[in-house]
């Protein structure tokens, strides 16, 4: 196989750090790097991960998913005002340069996560307003109640405000712009592990933080963490099966068998939060990418379904996935509050139907079309797209795919660059708004910020928005359910599968699988 000069770079330093590290030290790997370390310029998965080792938010989720107090110790809708919720903060709490953690910081971090350039600005669109009531109390003040505020918070970071503003970097970093700042490579945060060093897409090092407000409360047994990213799926087993790698996400599915027998490895598993799938830009008058010129035919509801029953989902479970994946036909995983099991089901393989669906749209010859997919984010992403490709052959669609690293690849999407894309969406809300926010809402400057499809309904932009105040849970479930049936009707995505998760750890790690794929070092043990 090629390999990248990361990769080697990545593989050499394994190596070299292997005889360097001490039992407490966690050599951890995955396929990706985190995007950045400004703690609002990215909403992913695997960048939030490397976040949380360093900075905290007010409140996180633990292994099961339940809510834990970080920052804040408590929290609950004011008596006073329905429209208020209240935070008491952890006292004594001070940030890595030794600056002490108060509520200014929190109403600054907040204050800078709803700016243009802040990918987390969805999250907290309710909020009109958050103030300090004293040094440890806060309020945040929502345009009318927000029952599920909370959820929206697990991954929001606090920052020093001194800090930040001392360092010129108040501003959230312009990713999609490429610009670089002091806190893209630079931290400091109250978390249980501090930044040494950084050098993006090779190395990350993180060392225990002795002074952390939780170093009594938990297991806190790793002093040391050398991350490191290894694209290539064979270079990352084979660093766990020589002994480099202590941890390893991202566990090719190929190998699961070979690594769970191997001496002294194990695998773990479970479902995750997360589910795969595509994107298409039924919003252009006309595409850039396919060869029909003055029209897009992925604005004909009839083609995009066309292109969903061409997927033979169970088909990659068995062989691109090796059934490690569960066959989806919504965008929301089980553990979402608006999922169904008859929505889930509902995609199916017609090829029969498909093409007379394309022929009643006017394509029967068929169209070309490009997929842009990432090569080195979601489990087998690019072997799925591969797969793809030749399944929408059969119904005339010739596609063209570039798959590229997820850096590149994201923002393809939210600036609108991309007509056909692959796109994985986790859930740590646990709440179907929180995918209508992203992904279904018309995009707008602090919505609907990752919708790549250009669908637009203004009648169901205001019924998405009302989610967000509608203290009636009965009645905001009725209104997830028929904001569902239009995401459905209208084909806006095609679903792929629900990921599930592998963990290939040595067995000297102790930690069990997280839902959302975030593990939290300061729970681990090393036995």
């Amino acid at each position: 196989m090629k390999l990248t000069t990361s990769v080697i770079t990545a593989a050499i330093l394994l190596s070299t750090t292997a005889t360097l590290t001490s039992a407490e030290t966690l050599r951890w790997a995955r396929a990706g790097d985190a995007l950045t370390l400004d703690p609002h310029a990215q909403n992913e998965g695997p960048t939030h991960t490397i976040r949380h080792q360093m900075y905290e938010p007010l409140i996180i989720r633990d292994v099961t998913g339940a809510f834990e107090p970080a920052l804040a110790t408590d929290w609950a809708p004011s008596e006073d005002d329905p429209n208020v919720w209240v935070f008491n903060l952890r006292q004594g709490v001070t940030f890595h340069d030794g600056a002490a953690f108060t509520a200014e910081d929190v109403v600054f971090s907040f204050e800078r996560a709803k700016q243009p350039n802040s990918d987390m600005k969805e999250l907290i669109g309710s909020i009109t307003e958050v103030r300090a009531v004293d040094d440890y109390t806060i309020e945040m003040v929502t345009d009318g109640p927000n029952p599920i505020l909370p959820s929206n918070l697990t991954n929001l970071f606090i920052m020093d405000k001194g800090w930040t503003e001392a360092n010129d970097t108040v501003n959230v970093q312009d990713f999609e712009g490429g610009e670089l700042t002091y806190a893209t490579s630079n931290t400091n945060g109250t978390g249980p592990y501090v930044l040494q060093s950084r050098e993006a897409d090779v190395r990350t090092v993180m060392t225990r933080n002795d002074n952390y407000w939780g170093i009594d409360q938990f297991p806190m047994e790793v002093t040391e963490i050398i991350y490191t990213p290894i694209q290539n799926a064979a270079t990352r087993v084979a660093a766990l099966l020589s002994g480099e790698v202590d941890f390893l996400q991202d566990m090719p599915v190929q190998d699961l068998d070979r690594v769970n027998s191997a001496a002294g490895l194990v695998v773990k598993q479970a479902p995750q939060n997360r589910v795969i799938f595509f994107g298409m830009n039924q919003g252009a008058d006309d595409l850039e990418a396919d060869n029909i010129d003055g029209a897009n035919p992925l604005a004909d509801v009839r083609v995009r379904q066309a292109m969903s029953m061409s997927i033979n989902r169970d088909a990659i479970q068995q062989v691109v996935m090796r059934g490690q994946s569960e066959p989806a036909g919504m965008i929301a995983p089980p553990f979402v509050n608006g999922w169904s099991a008859e929505m889930d089901g509902s995609s199916t393989t017609d090829l029969d139907t498909a093409k007379q669906l394309m022929a009643d749209a006017g394509y029967g010859d068929g169209f070309t079309i490009q997929l842009d997919c990432p090569n080195d984010r979601y489990i087998n992403d690019e072997a799925i797209c591969q797969a793809a490709v030749g399944m929408l052959a059969q119904i005339g669609v010739t596609v063209n795919l570039d798959a590229k690293p997820k850096a590149q690849h994201f923002p393809l999407i939210t600036d609108g660059k991309t007509d056909f894309y692959m796109l994985g969406w986790g859930v740590p809300t646990y709440d179907s708004e929180y995918i209508f926010n992203f992904l279904v809402h018309s995009r707008e400057s602090d919505i609907g910020t990752w919708n790549g499809t250009g669908f637009t309904d203004p009648d169901l932009d205001a019924k998405i928005k009302s989610l967000a105040s509608n203290t009636d849970l009965s009645s905001r479930d009725q209104a997830i359910s028929e904001i569902w049936e239009v995401v459905q009707g209208e084909q806006l995505y095609i679903p792929i599968h629900h990921q599930v998760l592998n963990w290939g750890m040595s067995e000297k790690v102790g930690i069990d699988v997280d839902p959302e794929d975030q593990p939290k070092v300061k729970y681990f043990t090393m036995n």
